[in-house]
């Protein structure tokens, strides 16, 4: 988890994805800010947020922002939350580079936690031959040429890792970081 004044990202899962479960990231920004996040940044309409912490972050933060997300729009999503230095670790040991000429073919599943016992094997026989995998501690990586929605591959991973997980394709991800070093650099020119 981040320390006081660092970057967050809250990755969320499973919003705007029926009609019972919309949430308009206005809506969402509001409700960070309400749980004391500052500068929030989303993006797109998927559940991604960057914000920084004033203090530093209760360990229940992520149930915190499911809470306030229930509370006020009737569902509970399932909310990772991570430092912006394990985004940035994650992207810079990407093991599937070629994913940047095609970033939809890469999807990083931010994990819970690391899977304590991920049945790899099974995973490497739901796998067709064009895609490939590999686990990180607590990030999950697939390379699926041939398409992310139709990969038995990405359906099976989060029941075989044994963890709760949410997806972001390598798009997102990239994204994501430059929502942080925007942040970044904008710390740096107040300090100069």
């Amino acid at each position: 988890m981040s320390g006081r004044g660092d970057k967050t990202i809250i990755l969320l899962r499973g919003v705007n994805v029926g009609s019972d479960r919309k949430l308009p990231m206005k809506e969402l920004r509001e409700i960070l800010e309400g749980l004391g996040l500052e500068d929030v940044e989303t993006y797109i309409q998927s559940g991604n947020a960057v914000a920084r912490l004033a203090a530093d972050p209760p360990p229940t933060l992520a149930e915190d922002i499911a809470g306030a997300i229930e509370e006020r729009r009737g569902f509970r999503p399932r909310v990772l939350v991570l430092g912006a230095g394990r985004l940035l670790e994650a992207i810079e040991t990407n093991p599937f580079p070629e994913a940047d000429a095609e970033p939809r073919s890469l999807h990083l599943f931010f994990l819970a936690e690391p899977p304590p016992s991920p049945d790899l094997e099974s995973l490497a026989k739901v796998a067709v031959a064009s895609e490939r995998f590999h686990l990180d501690r607590d990030v999950f990586y697939v390379h699926a040429p041939d398409g992310f929605g139709r990969s038995k591959l990405a359906t099976s991973a989060e029941k075989l890792l044994g963890v709760a997980a949410t997806a972001r394709n390598w798009r997102t991800v990239q994204k994501l970081r430059d929502m942080v070093e925007a942040v970044a650099a904008a710390d740096s020119s107040v300090s100069a």
